[in-house]
């Protein structure tokens, strides 16, 4: 991607919404990453809808590097509970549990910024059955 050597600027609108592994009225966007020419890291937008939760998990040997951009929301580190707000950055060194939830009753959005590498593995503490509503 010769265009990325020289810089780049996105709109998040061009990156398509999926729906997070496992989650509950959560979203992620890649806005970018090694597709769009960014060949060490992944720039990622997060969306919890109200009620929304991301099950607890951890990556082994990924840190995450994150800022919430709107909304607020409880963020659990290694089983300690936090409110975080617009504005809030957020350091999650590789191993900790974390785990997502939006109890108020406007969306709550957040970049994450993590490294690309093969060593980037999931491990879901939290079943995603546990999480639906009305179950």
């Amino acid at each position: 991607m010769e265009a990325a050597a020289r810089g780049m600027v996105r709109a998040a609108a061009e990156a398509e919404a999926i729906p997070v592994d496992r989650a509950r009225g959560a979203t992620i966007q890649v806005l970018i990453g090694p597709n769009e020419g960014a060949p060490r890291f992944f720039t990622r937008r997060f969306t919890i809808q109200p009620g929304g939760r991301i099950p607890e998990h951890r990556h082994a040997a990924v840190e995450h590097e994150q800022v919430v951009l709107e909304g607020e929301m409880v963020l659990s580190l290694d089983g300690v509970e936090r409110v975080v707000k617009a504005g809030d950055a957020i350091f999650i060194p590789a191993g900790v549990a974390h785990w997502y939830e939006n109890r108020s009753v406007v969306p709550t959005s957040f970049l994450c910024v993590v490294p690309k590498t093969e060593e980037y593995q999931t491990e879901w503490l939290e079943e995603a059955a546990t999480l639906a509503k009305g179950t």
